[in-house]
């Protein structure tokens, strides 16, 4: 009987979500078993992109699905933004690592990004509008990029409780499981 991997968020204030991501060395069987189960946990926590640090991983890794159909998965391993372009534009975005809280973030519309498969194929891509919008959000997260940092004044303002209740919990996990 094999058991599937299995992951569940890393919520903020967690270090490892500070900490810039190391690159993928192997790309062998784990690394398709990470991919796999990062999908899974992104699908479970009804989002539309995950970064291997919101599950607890230091390795440069991201997942993503705009439309939430199966032929627009995406994995990028290794990612390097080459180049962000176009106009900017303002949208809410939400993080999964931050849950309930919402900011306006702004973008450019446009990304190109050197990756590699999880086969460990090299590819260079353009994403454009909503899809451009999630790589550029989970690559921040491989940067130790949060979305707290992205956050305007008024945005950390409005969302200072919820902010303020997640580190709460963390502080409050810790000092348990230094208990036990």
């Amino acid at each position: 009987m094999s058991s599937e991997l299995e992951f569940d968020l890393t919520l903020y204030p967690a270090p490892v979500l500070r900490r810039p991501a190391e690159p993928v060395t192997a790309f062998d069987d784990e690394l398709r078993q990470i991919v796999a189960a990062m999908f899974r946990c992104m699908y479970r926590s009804k989002g539309v992109g995950l970064a291997a640090p919101q599950v607890g991983l230091k390795k440069r890794i991201l997942v993503a699905n705009a439309t939430g159909e199966p032929e627009d998965e995406l994995c990028l391993i290794n990612p390097e933004l080459m180049d962000r372009s176009g106009p900017a534009s303002l949208f809410e975005e939400g993080c999964l690592s931050f849950p309930g809280i919402f900011a306006e973030v702004e973008r450019p519309e446009l990304c190109t990004v050197k990756a590699f498969t999880p086969e460990g194929d090299p590819f260079e891509a353009t994403y454009e509008g909503f899809p451009s919008r999630i790589v550029q959000h989970e690559h921040d997260h491989l940067e130790g990029v949060l979305l707290v940092d992205r956050m305007s004044p008024a945005d950390k303002l409005r969302n200072k409780a919820a902010l303020e209740d997640l580190v709460a919990s963390y502080k409050a996990a810790q000092k348990s499981a230094q208990k036990t």
